[in-house]
């Protein structure tokens, strides 16, 4: 005997193309202005800041092709649809902060040997649109980055880059009044430091949402703890939970009854408000098994062979 719960409840992703376009072409812009600084006055913070928003370009646009996979409905080749497109996105967006950040370490590395001078005030104030730029581009992914991890993602890089643009205007200062014309490289390895270390997270839990892991904000033990709970339950077996996208997740059990002659419906019922109220599952399904059948489920540990 089983019972299936599968609910397409309107759980999906906030539109936020809006604010894809206008982040996409805020920082392209800025990304002109800086490179075009940067190379006047031969400023490789600056310059390493151009190349690093040039990413988050990039970064956004793969982001918001994660958000649209994630709408996309789903078919018999594709059962579940494209939701985990935005956890792909998510990985491809921390590779590639990683892979550009790299290369900035090293460029910084090799001109500290070498350091020169360059024009603190241009410095200053180019950067100093660079936290203007990113900081109102990270508000407009601040509602959703707490559901999303794509989201997120295109938050935490747009709030990181106000930081580095602070960063920058702190550098130039130190160069005014030291005239330190080391300042420079060390600003950009800062800079590929403070990235590197936002961006790891992002990349290991995005890997292992990919992976089917639990996801964080999920505590399996709790779940299976709260089912156990509901009246009639004996038992909970083969609990799995893992992300269908970046803001979804989903559930599968096989619940033991007690008795028979449990109303299942109720059971079912119960169960499914206390996923989505407790732990914001919208998507479960329950396998019910009578204390008969249960022994001899072939997923239960130490199932028996029943005829």
């Amino acid at each position: 005997m089983g019972a299936g719960h599968d609910h397409s409840h309107s759980h999906a992703p906030a539109n936020f193309n809006r604010a894809f376009a206008v982040g996409i072409v805020l920082n392209l812009g800025f990304v002109a202005i800086e490179a075009f600084y940067g190379w006047k006055i031969d400023s490789l913070a600056l310059l390493a800041d151009a190349g690093h928003n040039l990413s988050d370009v990039a970064g956004l646009v793969l982001a918001w092709a994660g958000a649209w996979a994630a709408k996309l409905h789903s078919n018999t080749r594709h059962s579940y649809g494209w939701k985990r497109g935005s956890i792909v996105a998510a990985v491809l967006n921390a590779l590639l902060l990683l892979l550009a950040m790299g290369a900035l370490a090293w460029e910084a590395l090799g001109r500290l040997g070498t350091p020169q001078a360059t024009e603190g005030w241009t410095m200053m104030a180019v950067a100093g649109v660079g936290i203007v730029i990113n900081t109102a581009t990270a508000l407009l992914f601040m509602r959703g980055q707490a559901d999303d991890l794509n989201i997120r993602g295109a938050f935490l890089h747009m709030l990181a880059d106000a930081l580095v643009s602070l960063g920058v205007v702190l550098g130039g200062l130190l160069y005014l009044w030291q005239g330190w014309s080391w300042i420079d490289p060390v600003m950009s390895l800062a800079i590929a430091v403070v990235i590197v270390w936002g961006t790891w997270g992002l990349l290991r839990q995005s890997v292992h949402l990919l992976l089917d892991g639990v996801p964080e904000r999920i505590n399996l033990a709790a779940v299976r703890q709260h089912l156990l709970a509901l009246p009639g339950v004996a038992e909970v077996h083969d609990l799995h939970v893992w992300a269908l996208g970046s803001s979804e997740v989903a559930l599968s059990a096989h619940v033991v009854l007690q008795s028979a002659q449990t109303d299942v419906t109720a059971l079912l019922h119960q169960a499914e408000h206390l996923l989505q109220e407790h732990f914001d599952i919208h998507h479960a399904t329950l396998q019910v098994e009578p204390p008969d059948y249960a022994p001899c489920c072939a997923l239960r540990a130490g199932a028996q062979a029943c005829c």
